[in-house]
């Protein structure tokens, strides 16, 4: 755990790694309903000025092919993700590093994990730190803690 808390209206956030994921995610959990998360990521984005490109509905795709592929664990109550990107953060980004083209779009996702309802998971990954990426993690972070803040 990254040892901070915040007590923030109705939700309970922590600042902790992904449950399975690496160090390089970023997360935010809530004490809120599933459906006012997922809603506060899409006003986070879009409150800075941007546009969802596409949102996905992970959770309902693995609930609807879990017969397909033998599948009998719940993982999830719910899960999905937005993503958008930023002409001007990207070409900030892109111009100190052609290659960084690989991290756009950018991803925000919100899971509520089955095995611990009504806490919901706020996150993104962090870009690898250094040079003109890091505004692209603060962006991300500003979104996922707006996001969680809506509370």
């Amino acid at each position: 755990m990254r040892g901070f808390v915040f007590g923030l209206g109705l939700a309970t956030l922590a600042a902790i790694p992904a449950q399975a994921a690496g160090e390089d995610v970023f997360t935010v959990v809530a004490e809120v309903p599933f459906a006012d998360a997922a809603q506060g990521v899409n006003d986070a984005i879009i409150n800075k000025g941007f546009k969802v490109d596409y949102h996905g509905f992970i959770g309902e795709m693995l609930k609807r092919t879990a017969g397909d592929v033998g599948a009998t664990k719940e993982l999830y109550t719910d899960a999905e993700f937005f993503t958008f990107c930023s002409a001007v953060v990207s070409r900030d980004v892109m111009e100190a590093d052609i290659g960084d083209i690989a991290y756009c779009p950018y991803v925000v996702f919100v899971y509520e994990d089955a095995a611990t309802p009504g806490k919901v998971t706020i996150g993104h990954r962090n870009l690898p730190e250094g040079g003109a990426r890091d505004q692209v993690n603060e962006l991300l972070g500003d979104i996922v803690k707006t996001a969680a803040d809506g509370f």
